[in-house]
């Protein structure tokens, strides 16, 4: 009894109440003498002692990083303290699908404003840069909402663009303002032709300066309106300046376009320029203007749309790749001027051996 009396008094500080113990038929209390001692009360503990928290970011790839986190918000409170909460189901299943948009059947009769937060997630992720599946998951918007995703395209200088994103730029519909300046497309090119497409009857406005056209690009750009009245048929300005090659027979062409209210031929080839002037006031009642007139004024063209940031990207991800081609350029022809140098200096070398050979023989 009195080693088990020891060991209560010993844990004295825990409040345990009273103790009985049954002795020869009789019950006996054993801690009687201290329940008038003052219990301390034990420090609450979220987690048992010699819990430790280990940070492994540097472990885990970034994706799986990212699936872990995503689903919180973190915020710091005034005080300092960090502060999470869960995101809602709706951003949830946003991220989750943008993540995989290139998956998505069709996007036809979706509501506009989800999909438009769809869209600036999917392009927040940089989805619409991939080569095979971007094309495929933009494709399901341009299906679905047309000029929504983009209504106005500049490409004025950006030849690289179109060369690295044809088939994408191609995807777009009902687009209303095309700039394709300073391009030096030629009368050849693929997206010259597509220009004649019943997805692009839509445009309006239409900037083809500085092309390298003909005659025979005029022809073969206008004979869906002039065989089939399809086409670029709603064309209402169209700016064919400092295209040279294009000439009096290559004129005749553009009378097609019934509804055009502008036209610019300045630094064409013309030879008869009175003649092609009267022809063009006489069938379709345009009057030459001796000043240059706002609507051909570049500025005014600007990318417009859901799309605008994935035009960017695209820009900037073939800037970094011509970057990286021409640094990959430079290196190989230096590695090359310097074996260059080593031959030389080598044969130099080797010639001199010879002569010091030929003056000991002698």
């Amino acid at each position: 009894m009195k080693g088990m009396s020891y060991c209560l008094h010993s844990e004295s500080h825990l409040d345990t109440g009273p103790i009985y113990v049954r002795e020869n038929g009789k019950l006996h209390v054993v801690n009687q003498g201290i329940q008038n001692v003052t219990p301390k009360t034990r420090p609450f503990r979220l987690f048992s002692r010699g819990f430790s928290v280990e940070l492994c970011m540097n472990r885990e790839d970034n994706r799986a990083r990212r699936q872990r986190t995503d689903h919180f918000i973190f915020t710091y409170t005034k005080e300092g303290n960090l502060r999470y909460s869960a995101k809602s189901l709706f951003s949830l299943a946003l991220s989750y699908i943008s993540d995989n948009v290139d998956h998505i059947d069709s996007l036809i009769g979706f509501p506009e404003q989800i999909a438009e937060k769809l869209f600036s997630a999917a392009e927040a992720r940089q989805k619409f840069t991939e080569p095979v599946t971007g094309l495929r998951a933009l494709q399901k918007f341009t299906e679905a909402y047309g000029s929504l995703v983009l209504c106005s395209l500049c490409l004025r200088n950006r030849y690289l663009v179109i060369s690295a994103k044809l088939e994408e730029i191609k995807s777009f519909r009902e687009l209303t303002c095309l700039d394709l300046s300073c391009c030096k497309l030629g009368d050849e090119h693929e997206l010259l032709e597509h220009l004649t497409k019943e997805a692009l009857s839509s445009v309006k406005r239409l900037l083809l300066k500085d092309n390298s056209l003909s005659d025979a690009g005029l022809r073969r750009m206008t004979a869906p309106v002039r065989v089939l009245k399809k086409g670029l048929e709603n064309l209402l300005v169209l700016d064919l300046s400092c295209n040279p090659k294009i000439t009096d027979v290559g004129i005749r062409y553009l009378l097609s376009f019934k509804k055009l209210n502008c036209l610019d031929i300045s630094g064409t080839g013309l030879k008869d320029v009175n003649a092609v002037i009267k022809r063009i006031q006489t069938q379709i009642g345009l009057v030459h203007s001796k000043v240059p007139l706002k609507e051909f004024d570049h500025s005014n063209c600007k990318t417009e749309g859901w799309a605008e940031q994935t035009i960017l990207q695209w820009e900037q991800a073939v800037i970094a790749t011509r970057q990286l081609e021409i640094q990959n350029s430079s290196s190989a022809l230096l590695w090359q001027d310097t074996q260059n140098k080593g031959s030389s200096q080598m044969q130099a070398g080797g010639g001199r051996n010879k002569c010091i050979w030929k003056l000991a023989v002698l």
